[in-house]
């Protein structure tokens, strides 16, 4: 199976070659990471162009401005690959990630794989916090993601069958993750894989949250959700009347 790595970058200079080292060695000659770049103003664009010069493998994008849903939205639609892994800028790969994922999709029959990851800090030093399977009680099923989320993008990778029902995102989808995780509920299940799989990087900067907001801002969040999971229903009865 082909594999695409589709990565949103915004300012990512401080961590990007670290996070390239982990990946790169996992991946065949054919196989592509997609960079889709927000902003490169911290002198990260000469790295990328050079780390792209020297890797065929790396596709730099432009990304579209408008945020980390938009900027991964974009990744996606530009990736080939039969199984597309979500890739956040600032992490590190474990060495058989993509075997391991790889692995479990062919053995599950799933659409998609969720797995755990261990919590490092700024320097890549491991934590004292529990993995993050654990922070987030993290599980599948529509009613419990409704929830609380399970879906970390940076955890995820999911079939290219998956794309034509989860492009576009809707507007109101603020977390990319959480809609392409229900999506693949629908249509053949997700696979969970216990094993810390990356070094997920907590510092200042981080778009992922592993704490919960206000009440009233979790209110207007599952509102979302809801509009949202009735949109992805309406895609998904289309495409069964498509295929018949």
């Amino acid at each position: 199976m082909k594999v695409s790595v589709a990565m949103a970058f915004y300012n990512g200079k401080k961590y990007i070659d670290e996070q390239l080292d982990s990946i790169l060695p996992q991946l065949s000659p054919e196989d592509e990471v997609i960079i889709s770049v927000d902003g490169a103003e911290d002198g990260s664009a000469s790295l990328l162009k050079q780390r792209a010069k020297e890797d065929g493998r790396i596709r730099i994008s432009a990304g579209p401005g408008q945020g980390v849903v938009r900027n991964f939205e974009h990744a996606i639609s530009l990736c080939r690959g039969d199984v597309i892994f979500l890739c956040d800028q600032d992490d590190i790969w474990e060495k058989r990630k993509v075997k391991t994922v790889l692995h479990v999709l062919e053995k599950t029959g799933k659409t998609a794989a969720l797995h755990n990851a261990a919590l490092v800090d700024s320097d890549g030093i491991f934590t004292e916090d529990p993995d993050m399977f654990t922070l987030r009680k993290s599980s599948t099923g529509i009613l419990k993601n409704f929830i609380r989320n399970s879906y970390v993008g940076c955890c995820m990778a999911f079939r290219k069958e998956l794309v034509p029902l989860i492009l576009p995102i809707p507007e109101k989808m603020y977390m990319h993750d959480y809609w392409i995780g229900t999506a693949a509920e629908l249509t053949g299940g997700v696979a969970l894989v216990k094993k810390p799989l990356i070094r997920y990087r907590r510092h200042d900067s981080n778009v992922t949250g592993l704490s919960h907001g206000s009440l009233s801002f979790m209110i207007k969040k599952r509102l979302s959700i809801l509009i949202c999971l009735v949109t992805l229903m309406k895609r998904r009865k289309l495409q069964w009347k498509t295929i018949k």
